[in-house]
């Protein structure tokens, strides 16, 4: 697995993060609404992929979602920087060849 594709399966697991909290908030008063979580784990080949699981409590706890959202926002953009920076480096070692 090579950088770009390292760093975009941690933006789409920061995604699907951010996308089960905003679920998580919208349905907190819905009678018999359980919360997701989301489980992500490292591929052996680097990576990570992303689970999305039901918990069996009901409830969802505003300030923990708002952190959850917080944390998938600063993945995101760090795993966009990694990207970023990569392109900016290849570029760099293009004109040096040139």
């Amino acid at each position: 697995m090579n950088i770009s594709s390292i760093a975009q399966s941690g933006m789409q697991a920061a995604q699907t993060k951010l996308s089960v909290s905003a679920n998580n908030v919208a349905n907190e008063r819905t009678a018999g609404f359980r919360p997701q979580r989301v489980e992500q784990e490292t591929l052996p080949s680097g990576g990570t992929t992303a689970r999305i699981t039901t918990t069996q409590a009901g409830g969802t706890n505003l300030h923990s979602e708002v952190i959850q959202q917080n944390e998938a926002l600063y993945a995101f953009k760090a795993n966009l920087r990694v990207i970023q920076t990569e392109q900016e480096m290849l570029g760099l070692l293009l004109d040096r060849q040139a």
